[in-house]
């Protein structure tokens, strides 16, 4: 099926099977779709609302297209939001990712520059110090060494290059949001993935569950949030061992007090950094007490997706522990440090 079959039975409310949403990715993703064809299409599926098989397929093709990073080994998981919540807060996912490593987890974070957010993780991590032009195998030494590396989308996934232009004129939400976070080019089968509405956590679990993933944790909170919120309870669906189910979670189940989110905003990669500093740090300040907590609760499902904690109760007193210590900021430090030097090699 071709780009612009594709549109023309979106706009009238049709479906298209696997096999014809690979098709259509793959005309977009080789270079064929002009850009005005492209735009078409992700509006069309949005306003539809794109079905399992339609999913599916797309994700299938942009995993065939990516360049692979080998990583192997125990704990191995990505903490991801697909970003669209209009929050603005703080790069909670890769704060947290920081905290997993330290608990001895292997976190290979895939993400890229902010789209429909002023900090992305590319952005913030960039400006804490670390190179981004890392090639697969220098990548996969970060994860070795330190426990967490970062894959920088674009130079993984070259043929989304063709759908940049049309996502950031169109400046809403599509498909891509949910792409990203399901096509991490490790391969990873374990993950925490925050989605921009309740109604897709479970699709977003069925998904992964068809495409072989372990276990993922696929959450939005009641306040609206890609992530596990301070202020409000969370949705989560559970993939585990090929099951779901699902559940809600609140911050008083794990000994933390629910807060509002006042002061968690930020306006670029540099205040959400100074933010992330604090709240791994000294938490001088309010703020950086509240981001703390919310890190925690993140972490701390993250560990128990990676199979280092037995539920998110455990994994969250590990969090904390890791906070506390101080040695996930300094592992930001040490991870800018490294990439520098195998920028060099």
């Amino acid at each position: 099926m071709t780009l612009r079959e594709a549109i023309a039975r979106l706009i009238e409310g049709g479906d298209l099977s696997r096999a014809e949403m690979r098709g259509a990715m793959h005309e977009l993703m080789g270079g064929a779709a002009t850009p005005a064809q492209i735009a078409g299409f992700l509006v069309a599926l949005r306003m539809k609302g794109e079905t399992l098989d339609e999913i599916t397929g797309a994700v299938e093709v942009m995993r065939e297209l990516c360049t692979p990073v080998a990583v192997t080994g125990e704990h191995l998981i990505d903490i991801v939001g697909t970003g669209g919540d209009g929050a603005g807060l703080f790069n909670v996912s890769t704060a947290s990712a920081l905290v997993v490593a330290v608990c001895g987890g292997r976190v290979v974070k895939h993400g890229n520059r902010g789209v429909s957010s002023s900090s992305g993780s590319a952005d913030l991590l960039e400006i804490a110090g670390l190179r981004l032009d890392l090639t697969p195998e220098q990548s996969a030494r970060c994860v070795t060494e330190l426990g967490i590396g970062f894959l920088f989308a674009p130079a993984h996934h070259g043929a989304m290059r063709h759908a940049v232009g049309p996502r950031r004129e169109l400046g809403i939400r599509t498909l891509f949001n949910l792409l990203g976070p399901m096509t991490n080019p490790a391969g990873v089968r374990r993950q925490l993935i925050g989605v921009y509405s309740a109604d897709l956590c479970r699709p977003v679990a069925e998904v992964l569950g068809r495409l072989g993933s372990e276990r993922v944790l696929v959450v939005h909170s009641d306040d609206g949030l890609d992530e596990i919120s301070l202020a409000a309870p969370t949705w989560v669906v559970e993939l585990n061992a090929g099951r779901i189910r699902e559940y809600r979670i609140a911050p008083a189940e794990f000994g933390i007090a629910s807060r509002d989110l006042e002061g968690l905003s930020v306006a670029d990669a540099q205040a959400s950094l100074a933010l992330i500093r604090d709240a791994l740090g000294k938490r001088a300040t309010a703020a950086g007490a509240k981001a703390a907590d919310l890190i925690a609760l993140n972490a701390g499902a993250a560990l128990y997706t990676a199979g280092l904690a037995r539920d998110i109760g455990e994994g969250v007193r590990l969090a904390e522990d890791a906070i506390a210590s101080e040695l996930a900021s300094a592992r930001l430090d040490e991870l800018a440090a490294f990439t520098q030097c195998l920028g060099e090699e």
